[in-house]
């Protein structure tokens, strides 16, 4: 029989899916075992339906499960988190949520609700409780805490939104206003609350269907992920203090400039994925491990890693050959299928973000065609030209049409017009 710890009451959770628990949870956990945080995590369902009563049936314990290659050995790690003391459905008892509020030991918020989670509804009103969005749920959670003279809270929302810390403190201020609250709530807003923008980094693959675990006992709320794990946090470095997670080795950057943490996963592992994905499947290969087997298509995407993105990025040298290192050990991973077909969704407008930059940037500081890359341009024209894209009617059907000199030209595609690179890679067509 297990015995859950009994710990203090310090963080927050919006949310109860798998990646918070395979991520945030599974960070609390190991800060507690390296520390003397002695935290535990209230979750909060920010949806109606949800998993916390399948949570409830187990105590809120269950296995996380991580697995992957590391230093070419296959590894399986598998962890008990008992760090969620309970969870709260606001759908169900809003009383029970905004009595969180009264709490003067709960210090840290962290969130996922999707991209589409951080929103701003003008209908949202706080006599219609449980509001709808999210950040108006918290809107009246902080008001009640003001109202009871409580200090504020550290918010480390985890959606995968540019500046996610900066717009949900924008859209309670805009809540705040809505609801004439007051200049001195908002005041309180700004003076006493950080919010910090944070880029979150580990693929967590959920319950494993099927699969034969051999754990010993009964758990329907086990958890797989990848062994990788990268949390960059753009505040004060006065955070560890509080949440002391630079005592369990983890890879949590606490920096004054996200921006450029973003640019190098951008421009390494998204832009490693566009660059490869449609060469990969004109050659019709299935999935991203197969990519990593098949020798030419290793290669490739390889050298315009290392020999043409990190070259135009401004990070240490070392630390982005380590980086891309550990990419492509991720998509080395035997435990993750990853398709090329979902990975290939909105290629073109993928392509313009992750690695049209690192084109323009080579030409502007080598001189010269990034070859590898230009090919990679040759090949995503070339993939349009089939049956395969998924992606907006508009764009397939001029892609498909156009010759090369007309989609490299179009402003609206790309941001600008693109002509000067039609010889490079026309040259590069079949």
């Amino acid at each position: 029989m297990f015995t859950k710890p009994q710990r203090t009451e310090k963080i927050i959770q919006f949310g109860e899916g798998g990646f918070l628990r395979g991520f945030v949870d599974w960070i609390v956990q190991l800060t507690n075992e390296n520390s003397d945080f002695d935290a535990s995590v209230v979750v909060v369902q920010p949806i109606d339906k949800g998993m916390c009563a399948e949570l409830e049936k187990q105590n809120c314990v269950y296995t996380h499960i991580m697995r992957g290659i590391k230093d070419g050995e296959n590894i399986v790690d598998k962890k008990i988190i008992d760090v969620i003391s309970r969870t709260v459905e606001p759908y169900k008892d809003w009383d029970a949520y905004l009595k969180l509020a009264e709490n003067p030991d709960f210090r840290f918020v962290v969130s996922n609700t999707t991209e589409s989670g951080i929103a701003f509804n003008i209908e949202d009103l706080p006599e219609n409780a449980p509001a709808v969005t999210f950040p108006a749920k918290v809107t009246l959670l902080m008001y009640k805490r003001y109202k009871l003279g409580l200090g504020g809270f550290i918010f480390l929302p985890c959606e995968l939104i540019d500046k996610n810390g900066t717009t949900l403190k924008k859209y309670i201020i805009d809540y705040a206003k809505l609801w004439n609250f007051g200049d001195d709530f908002i005041d309180w807003i700004e003076k006493e609350n950080i919010f910090c923008n944070t880029l979150v980094d580990r693929i967590v693959t959920g319950y494993p269907k099927g699969e034969d675990l051999n754990l010993g006992y009964e758990d329907n709320m086990v958890n797989t992920s990848e062994l990788f794990l990268l949390w960059v946090i753009e505040g004060p470095g006065e955070i560890c203090k509080e949440f002391p997670f630079d005592k369990a080795n983890l890879n949590i950057i606490v920096t004054d400039e996200l921006e450029r943490y973003r640019t190098r996963k951008v421009r390494i592992l998204n832009g490693a994925h566009t660059s490869m994905i449609p060469y990969a499947m004109l050659e019709g290969i299935e999935t991203v491990g197969d990519c990593m087997d098949d020798e030419n298509m290793s290669s490739f995407v390889k050298k315009c890693v290392y020999e043409e993105i990190i070259p135009t990025l401004d990070l240490p040298e070392a630390e982005l050959k380590d980086y891309a290192d550990n990419v492509f050990e991720r998509f080395c991973n035997p435990y993750i299928r990853h398709l090329c077909a979902s990975i290939s969704l909105n290629s073109v407008s993928k392509f313009k973000v992750r690695v049209l930059p690192s084109i323009l940037e080579y030409i502007k500081r080598k001189g010269e065609m990034p070859q590898n890359l230009i090919t990679s341009f040759a090949k995503l024209i070339e993939f349009y030209k089939t049956d395969m894209p998924n992606d907006d009617a508009k764009v397939m059907e001029f892609m498909k049409n156009s010759d090369v000199k007309t989609i490299l030209a179009n402003k609206e595609l790309w941001g600008e017009n693109l002509s000067f690179l039609a010889d490079a890679v026309e040259a590069k067509m079949n």
